[in-house]
């Protein structure tokens, strides 16, 4: 499991997906937004406040290579602070990949639909960091205890029960991503009637 190595911060989970199918890239893109806007997670500007739903992502880019196919690249870091809280704070790190992508069409209850067919990767990292407004590590005296406080002193608030909800939720959001693809999900924590309408069309699968 790749592990991004940060100060003040441990990791909760990761995951990655990587379907193969025709889809409507577009509306993939618009019901991973949803499902973020769903679940509370912002975007934060420079000095680390919160700032919204409207710059979340960090790179965009799209290249035609020589077959007419598109490749890009989206990269979105989000934020949440738990409720009640000022030492925590989750993050949560998505770069997706849509590779391959060429423009087609397809029927679907004698109807024709413009869509994509390739592939997407999605890797997500989520983490907990601690101390997020510094005040610990400015204290004369606290700062002392920064290190020793989160992995000790609130060893079970930090690793167990902050640590198991952005893991559950984690969890949901690639639920949410292999359902949306129409793939098959074992995963331990699932929403029960998922929000969305999918516009994917499976080769494997007739409707």
């Amino acid at each position: 499991m790749p592990v991004k190595r940060l100060n003040n911060a441990v990791q909760a989970a990761y995951f990655a997906v990587k379907p193969k199918d025709i889809f409507n890239l577009k509306e993939f893109y618009k019901a991973m937004r949803e499902w973020l806007n769903e679940y509370g997670w912002s975007s934060v500007d420079a000095n680390g406040k919160l700032e919204g739903k409207d710059h979340w992502e960090t790179l965009y880019l799209e290249r035609i290579n020589l077959e007419n196919d598109s490749e890009q690249w989206w990269w979105w870091r989000l934020q949440k602070i738990p409720s009640d809280n000022s030492y925590y704070k989750y993050h949560l790190d998505i770069d997706s990949h849509p590779l391959y992508i060429l423009n087609t069409e397809v029927m679907r209850n004698g109807k024709k639909f413009k869509c994509q067919k390739g592939e997407v990767e999605v890797k997500v990292w989520a983490y907990i960091e601690f101390d997020y407004t510094g005040e610990w590590s400015r204290h004369p005296i606290l700062r002392l205890f920064n290190k020793m406080f989160p992995r000790r002193i609130f060893k079970r608030e930090m690793y167990e029960d902050h640590k198991m909800e952005l893991y559950r939720e984690v969890s949901i959001f690639q639920a949410y991503i292999k359902r949306w693809f129409k793939l098959k999900s074992f995963l331990p924590f699932e929403e029960i009637t998922p929000f969305f309408t999918p516009f994917v069309y499976p080769e494997w699968k007739k409707e």
